[in-house]
């Protein structure tokens, strides 16, 4: 080959798999492009050090490594540490001195149990509630061939506590993140394992019919039992419902094509060992699935709160050399470390939008039709938990105007949830509220 040749495989990487997709023009039948919603998670909060408990001191000069881009309210500058998303300074906004109350009695790790749903899980809730992404899903996930993506980057769900993924259906019912890069290519790509679809149709069908015979001999047992215990059956009911729901939605979706993905184009080898090719697999995962349409609802949860003993709590060894785990820096903050930890979660996230930002759609880009949610549960060191780090992005074509840092404090306090009545709205759910709201976060989000 000739210096100037290019392989295949190279074409396809620096395309970004959209050669592999030359009909996507005319996936969504419609000149309207779809409306997006995906929440990612940082774990350990982040590195905030000239203000305390996660709100800046306006009497200090600001620190050019903090996690907040900038001291004052208003216009948008960045620091070294958000150095990343100053190409995208008319695309983000991020927002001070928001919190889930339904966080507040749990501890600061615990609390990120909550930062999907706001359920409040020391006070009248005993299980956790019904995540933001789940909301948009039950609304209009039937119109994708999957009604939402739950990514992590240990797998499975947790535990109380300690929980690996975002996205929760309802109370008490989580649902597993996936963590395997091919396992999650062939999920989306290759869901029949190249089995015939007859097959697969029939083997649908009697599922179907099992679940149809459990269903009338459970009705007619609740009609037998107290109260109590017909509440339980009620809620085995609603799984077998939800269960018959995906059966009738995977046999819908067979009859339609599926989306032509090269594997080759993504690095489904990698593993965390390799955290910045890793988290970019991942993040390349999260692109395809809504390049393609096969989903519009998604959360990622890049670390969870309890990593200490697996690969991702080494995230900080392998990419900054650090002698410690990555949870020591969030309680010792090492000055020289914490910034360049943030400064590295900051590239990583920046990769993903600057991936919506490249493809054009109706109305604008990719990332003008998606609003993403970028945060964690509890702000530095104090590992208290109010104050989150919160950052938004996208959305320009879904009604949100950015470029701002707020400051919600004071007498300007709102819930977070207020942020996510708005999100949902701007993907056509009709929420009125959702955990703790008050409304609409209008400052930063009006109806197109």
């Amino acid at each position: 080959m000739k210096s100037w040749h290019l392989s295949r495989r190279e074409l396809l990487r620096g395309g970004g798999a959209t050669l592999a997709l030359p009909w996507l023009e005319g996936m969504t039948r419609s000149a309207t492009p779809p409306k997006r919603l995906v929440v990612t998670y940082i774990s350990y909060g982040a590195y905030m050090p000239n203000g305390p408990s996660g709100i800046t001191d306006l009497d200090q000069p600001h620190h050019d490594w903090s996690w907040w881009p900038c001291r004052d309210a208003g216009p948008l500058s960045f620091n070294q540490a958000t150095a990343p998303f100053a190409p995208f300074k008319e695309q983000v906004s991020y927002l001070q001195g928001l919190d889930h109350a339904g966080g507040h009695g749990l501890g600061g790790h615990s609390s990120g149990d909550v930062f999907a749903t706001g359920a409040d899980m020391a006070g009248p809730q005993k299980t956790n509630a019904i995540s933001i992404d789940q909301v948009a899903a039950a609304a209009h996930g039937h119109e994708t061939r999957y009604a939402s993506l739950v990514l992590g980057t240990e797998g499975g769900t947790g535990s109380y506590g300690r929980a690996k993924t975002l996205s929760h259906r309802g109370p008490g019912r989580p649902i597993p993140s996936l963590h395997q890069p091919r396992e999650i290519f062939d999920r989306l790509f290759r869901p029949y394992a190249g089995r015939e679809l007859g097959d697969v149709r029939a083997e649908l069908a009697c599922r179907g019919s099992v679940l149809d015979l459990v269903m009338d001999q459970s009705r007619s047992l609740r009609r037998r039992l107290g109260r109590a215990d017909q509440q339980k059956v009620d809620e085995y009911l609603d799984s077998i419902r939800a269960a018959e729901q995906r059966i009738e939605r995977i046999d819908r979706w067979t009859h339609e094509p599926l989306p032509e993905v090269d594997p080759e184009t993504v690095a489904l080898e990698v593993t965390p060992k390799e955290p910045e090719e890793y988290l970019r697999c991942m993040y390349d995962l999260l692109f395809l699935a809504l390049r393609t349409d096969l989903v519009r609802y998604a959360t990622f949860m890049t670390e969870s709160e309890q990593s200490t003993s697996n690969d991702i709590g080494n995230y900080s060894n392998y990419v900054l050399g650090y002698s410690g785990n990555t949870h020591d820096i969030a309680h010792k903050r090492p000055e020289g470390i914490s910034g360049q930890w943030e400064l590295w979660r900051a590239r990583q996230h920046a990769y993903f939008l600057e991936r919506l930002r490249s493809v054009e759609e109706p109305g604008g880009t990719m990332l003008d039709n998606t609003v993403v949610l970028w945060g964690s549960a509890h702000p530095h060191q104090s590992h208290n938990t109010r104050n989150y780090p919160i950052q938004v992005a996208g959305g320009g074509a879904l009604g949100f105007q950015h470029g701002n840092l707020h400051r919600f404090v004071g007498e300007r306090k709102v819930p977070l949830a207020n942020l996510f009545v708005s999100m949902l709205r701007a993907v056509d759910v009709p929420a009125d509220r959702f955990a703790d709201s008050t409304g609409p976060m209008t400052e930063l989000w009006r109806p197109v």
